[in-house]
């Protein structure tokens, strides 16, 4: 026999015993469940979560490595902010520049303001002129008819009226004047004020993108991937860092209609792992599908609507998680148990070794 066929050979025995050593197991731990008891197989999950740029720019620095424990609210990386920084020191001008603005529109309404006194004041002046003409051209036109005054008189005075009346009109279109550029003025104070708000609020625009900047793990957990690299350039939304909670590990099982059916939200769960047999991980089933997950061709008789699986969702205890972080690892497969009769006994195999 060639060396390729024994080795060949060898690889086929092999795999053979493997899979039955595996299938034994798993027979092993399936046997003899009491009616109220149900299994299937799965895997252990954990909610990802990824760590992503609010903006474009390019990142400066990674401060943590893959499989690394981090807390919540951990610093895990830094942007580039140069540019920001310069926008933020030009938006600050800017609002240096509206505040004096402010100042400037409130001094010219102040102008404005002691112009319609004075032409106020000129009215008063004007129209006491005024009077005074028209009282004297009210005698000259008395006397005029005795001859006692000149017609040159008389049409002076009727003049000076006229002149006092005109006088009258002009203070009073400079008040309206007045009273506009009042209006204009404030009009302006509105507007500077409205320009320091725009300024301030660009501030704290850039003020929060310059924030942003700085990447903090939402959540405690374990970094599972780095999926970018110092000095590369992203996009909005760019994926940096992908963290796995570790507070949120639950095994995703299959069960058939029938068994589906009967489990309730806080069912009881037992895992075991193919990883470590020895150790039973207690869990509760948090979440059962409303749709089946493997559907065949046809579901026309009972017996193939039996055959549909559900997908049910043991979640294990967040203290449990907790106290045993190191040693949490997702993507292992595994068994789970869930009782769907909770007077149910559990078999001693599933009592034994269990973590707590």
């Amino acid at each position: 026999m060639t060396l390729a066929r024994k080795l060949l050979l060898f690889a086929v025995l092999a795999a053979i015993l493997g899979g039955g050593g595996y299938l034994g197991w798993q027979t092993f731990f399936s046997r003899d469940l009491p009616a109220g008891i149900a299994s299937g197989n799965g895997r252990i999950e954990a909610t990802e979560i990824d760590v992503s740029t609010k903006i474009p720019g390019r990142i400066r620095e990674i401060l943590v490595n893959e499989g690394d424990f981090v807390e919540a609210g951990q610093v895990l990386a830094y942007m580039d902010t140069e540019q920001l920084e310069a926008q933020r020191r030009q938006a600050e001008a800017q609002f240096q520049r509206a505040r004096i603005g402010i100042d400037t529109a409130r001094s010219l309404v102040t102008q404005r303001e002691a112009e319609r006194r004075a032409a106020q004041a000129t009215i008063a002046q004007r129209e006491a002129e005024l009077d005074a003409a028209n009282r004297k051209f009210a005698r000259s036109a008395q006397l005029v008819k005795t001859n006692a005054v000149s017609e040159q008189v008389y049409d002076d005075d009727r003049a000076n009226a006229e002149a006092a009346k005109a006088a009258v009109g002009a203070a009073q279109a400079q008040l309206a004047a007045s009273e506009a550029g009042i209006s204009s003025a404030k009009a302006m104070v509105v507007d500077a004020e409205a320009a320091v708000d725009a300024a301030r609020a660009a501030i704290d625009s850039i003020t929060a993108d310059i924030n942003d900047a700085v990447l903090r793990s939402p959540r405690a957990g374990r970094i599972q991937y780095r999926v970018a690299q110092p000095g590369e350039v992203l996009s909005a939304g760019g994926r940096v860092l992908n963290l796995v909670d570790l507070g949120d590990v639950y095994m995703t099982f299959f069960l058939p209609t029938v068994q589906a059916g009967r489990v309730g939200l806080g069912a009881e769960v037992r895992l075991v792992l193919d990883a470590a047999p020895q150790y039973v991980i207690p869990a509760k089933a948090t979440f059962v599908a409303d749709v089946a997950q493997f559907t065949p061709k046809t579901v026309e008789t009972e017996e193939e609507r039996l055959k549909l699986m559900f997908r049910i969702k043991a979640q294990i205890p967040p203290d449990l998680l907790k106290k045993y972080i190191q040693q949490v690892k997702t993507g292992l497969p595994g068994m789970a148990y869930v009782r769907l009769d909770p007077a149910a006994k559990w078999p001693a195999r599933l009592q034994q070794g269990l973590v707590q």
